[in-house]
C-alpha cells in the first residue's frame, strides 16, 4: 500500500506472462509505440502503466488479458475516461476492492462466505460482550443487531462512508484539474480538462479500491479506525480476520473472539447514544480537506505539457507533493480537533473494554497490549487513513486518552465520566491530554441550572424537580 497522502499512491506490480508476456511486449513497441496509442503499457501482461515494469494502476481493473478479452478492455478503459460522476469514480473503487479481496491476503488467506457455525460464534459474543459492558459504562446497548461479514460484504457495507471521508479531498483536486487555465482558454481545452478530471476519478477510484481491498483482508469489525464505516447499530465482527488476528498470540480464539466482540459493542454503544458524534468527526475531515492547497503552478506545467499518450505524467505529477495542507491557524486547528476527537473515541473504548475484560478474561492484558501495539506501529487502518485523507494520526494521544478517562473513572466514577459526551464543549481538549491530571481533578462545571432554563424554554413548562418540589410544599401545607 502507497504512503503517499491523498490516495495516489501506485498500485502493486502485476506478475509478467512469461514468455508470451514478452513477446507481447515486444510486439507491442514496450507500450509506447504505434500498436498502443493509449500509452499505457503492455495490458495483457499488464507491464505498466506508460511501459513494461513500471506500476500500472489500471493492472488492477484489467489483470492478465488474452486475446479474446481485448474487447472488454478497452470498452472498461473508454468508461474509464468518459467517467462524468463525482471526483472519485467510486464504480471502479468498487470493482477494485472486489478483485483485490478476491486475490486472497499475502498469507495467502482466500475470502469465503461466512457460515451458519461462524454466524452463531459471532451473535454469542456481542451479545456477552454487551453484557459485561453493562458494568462498564453507562451507556446502554447500541448493537440493534449483529452480524459476521466475509472480506467482500465488508466493502459492500463500508464503502458508502468510505465515499463521505475522501471526496472532501477529491473534490479540491477535481477544482483545481479545472482552474489552472485562463478563462478564455478552457472552452477551447474542454475535452482535455475533462479528461484529466476522468483520469483523476479513475485514479483516486484505483488507489481507494487497492486500499480498501487491502484493509479488508485485516480489519476485524465495522470500527477499526475509530470511526463507523458500517450502517448505524449495526455490530459487526469477520470471523476469517478475527481467526488471523489471534492465530498467533497463543490465546484461545473464543478469547481473542469475545476481546474484540467487547470493542466492537463498546463503539456500538458511544457512536449510538452521542448523536452528535458521528458528525462531528466527518465534519472535521471536511474541515481540514477544505483546507488542502494545490501547487497551482505545479499543476499548470502538467497541464501545459499533458500528452494524451503518456497518462503516466498526471500520475508522477500527483505523487511529487502538488497536494499539501495549508499552514494556517485555521487547518492546524482542523487537524487538532480531528486527531482529538479521534484519540477521546479510542481512549474511552480502550479504557472501557479494559475495565470491562479485566476481571473475567485472563488474556486481557495481553490483548490489550496487542491492539496497541498495532496502533502504535501504524497498522494498517492507520496506514490507510493517512493515504486515503492525507491525515496521520498520532498514537501516543490514544495512550494519553486512555489514561484520562481511567483517572476520570476512579475520580468521578462511570456516570460522572460518560456525561463528558454529552456535548462536545464538555470534552477534554489536547491541552487536558498534555495534562489529564489537570483536566479530572478541574471544578466540574454545573449544566443542570442551564438544563433546566433550556428545557423550559423548549417546553413553556416548568421542569420536573420544580413541580415536584411545588407538590411536596402543597403536601405540607394540607397537612398543617
Amino acid at each position: 500500500m502507497s504512503d503517499t497522502p491523498f490516495g495516489f499512491g501506485l498500485p502493486p506490480e502485476e506478475p509478467e506472462d512469461g514468455d508470451e508476456g514478452k513477446k507481447k511486449d515486444q510486439q507491442s513497441g514496450g507500450g509506447q509505440g504505434p500498436a498502443n496509442p493509449f500509452g499505457f503499457g503492455d495490458l495483457p501482461g499488464a507491464g505498466g502503466f506508460g511501459g513494461p515494469g513500471a506500476d500500472n494502476p489500471l493492472a488492477a481493473m484489467f489483470g492478465s488479458l488474452n486475446p479474446t478479452d481485448l474487447g472488454a478492455a478497452f470498452q472498461q478503459l473508454g468508461q474509464m475516461l468518459s467517467y462524468e460522476g463525482g471526483p472519485v469514480n467510486w464504480d471502479m473503487a468498487k470493482q477494485i476492492a472486489r478483485q483485490t479481496v478476491a486475490q486472497g491476503t499475502p498469507d495467502g488467506t482466500k475470502d469465503a462466505s461466512v457460515g451458519p457455525a461462524e454466524r452463531k460464534a459471532v451473535e454469542e459474543a456481542v451479545r456477552l460482550a454487551d453484557l459485561w459492558l453493562d458494568d462498564a459504562t453507562s451507556l446502554p446497548s447500541g448493537s440493534a443487531s449483529t452480524v459476521a461479514w466475509s472480506r467482500a460484504e465488508w466493502v459492500e457495507a463500508t464503502l458508502p462512508a468510505w465515499q463521505e471521508l475522501v471526496d472532501p479531498v477529491a473534490e479540491r483536486v477535481g477544482a483545481a484539474m479545472g482552474d489552472v487555465l485562463p478563462e478564455e482558454m478552457q472552452a477551447m481545452a474542454g475535452p482535455l480538462i475533462g479528461m484529466m478530471r476522468s483520469m483523476g476519478g479513475a485514479m483516486f477510484g484505483t488507489q481507494i479500491g487497492q486500499a480498501v481491498g487491502v484493509l479488508a483482508g485485516e480489519v476485524v469489525g465495522s470500527t477499526d479506525i475509530g470511526l463507523p464505516l458500517g450502517p448505524a447499530r449495526k455490530a459487526a465482527l469477520l470471523p476469517a480476520n478475527v481467526e488471523r488476528f489471534g492465530k498467533d498470540l497463543s490465546v484461545p480464539q473464543e478469547e481473542v473472539r469475545l476481546y474484540l466482540a467487547l470493542r466492537e459493542a463498546a463503539h456500538q454503544r458511544l457512536f449510538a447514544h452521542v448523536p452528535w458524534l458521528r458528525s462531528h468527526l466527518f465534519g472535521a475531515v471536511d474541515g481540514y480537506a477544505r483546507g488542502i492547497k494545490v501547487d497551482t503552478a505545479k499543476l499548470e506545467d502538467v497541464v501545459g505539457q499533458f500528452d494524451p499518450q503518456n497518462p503516466e505524467q498526471l500520475q508522477d505529477a500527483l505523487q511529487q507533493g502538488m497536494f499539501q495542507p495549508e499552514d494556517t491557524p485555521e487547518q492546524k486547528a482542523a487537524l487538532a480537533r480531528l486527531e482529538t476527537a479521534l484519540a477521546l473515541v479510542e481512549g474511552w473504548v480502550d479504557a472501557v473494554v479494559h475495565a470491562a475484560a479485566k476481571p473475567r478474561l485472563s488474556s486481557a492484558d495481553a490483548l490489550r497490549e496487542t491492539l496497541r501495539r498495532r496502533r502504535a506501529t501504524g497498522g494498517p487502518a492507520e496506514q490507510t487513513f493517512a493515504t486515503l485523507i492525507g491525515l496521520e494520526l498520532r498514537p501516543r494521544r490514544l495512550r494519553d486518552a486512555s489514561r484520562l478517562w481511567a483517572s476520570l473513572t476512579d475520580a468521578r466514577g462511570v456516570d460522572g465520566r460518560d456525561g463528558l459526551w454529552a456535548h462536545p464543549d464538555m470534552l477534554p481538549t489536547a491541552t487536558d491530554l498534555d495534562d489529564p491530571d489537570g483536566f479530572v481533578h478541574r471544578e466540574q462545571l454545573d449544566f443542570s441550572e442551564l438544563d433546566k432554563m433550556l428545557g423550559e424554554a423548549a417546553d413553556g413548562r416548568d421542569s420536573k424537580p420544580d413541580l415536584r418540589k411545588k407538590d411536596d410544599e402543597a403536601e405540607g401545607d394540607d397537612t398543617e
